[in-house]
């Protein structure tokens, strides 16, 4: 298990996620790890009303948008957060966010996932759940649960 040779950084660019790529990044260079960032987008709800001031309103055009913003996001964090003497993968993913982390970190071998909470209690955390919780249940590779601050709900 040790050293981690491939660790995977989840991000949904929130400040708790952030906050974990600092973990991510330390743990990297102590091990000169490779560093998996990604970011998932999640799909619409079938029941999204396409606005009637776009009519033309087209599916895959838009995740097209996603992807190239996610793209986009992905590479100012590299550029901004990460030392160059990292070697980095930037990946862009669609479907569920958790399952989706679990398949790419045991397709890629990951050693480690390191991964934020949001800290929501309360009606938020009932209805919506952990990604992070779930990621733990159903992946293979270890994972390291960066703790954000709790939020009152």
């Amino acid at each position: 298990m040790l050293p981690f040779n491939k660790i995977l950084w989840p991000t949904d660019f929130s400040e708790p996620s952030y906050d974990s790529l600092k973990t991510a990044h330390e743990l990297a260079l102590l091990f000169s790890s490779e560093l998996y960032i990604v970011h998932v987008i999640t799909p619409l709800p079938p029941l999204v009303e396409i606005p009637q001031d776009r009519p033309n309103f087209n599916v895959p055009s838009y995740l097209d948008e996603l992807k190239l913003s996610a793209k986009k996001s992905l590479q100012e964090v590299i550029d901004k957060k990460i030392e160059k003497k990292l070697a980095v993968h930037a990946i862009v993913l669609h479907g569920d966010v958790a399952v989706e982390i679990t398949r790419i970190a045991e397709r890629e071998s990951i050693d480690l996932i390191v991964i934020a909470t949001h800290g929501t209690t309360g009606w938020q955390r009932f209805f919506f759940g952990s990604v992070a919780e779930k990621v733990v249940r159903i992946a293979s590779s270890p994972v390291l649960i960066i703790q954000a601050p709790h939020e009152n709900g």
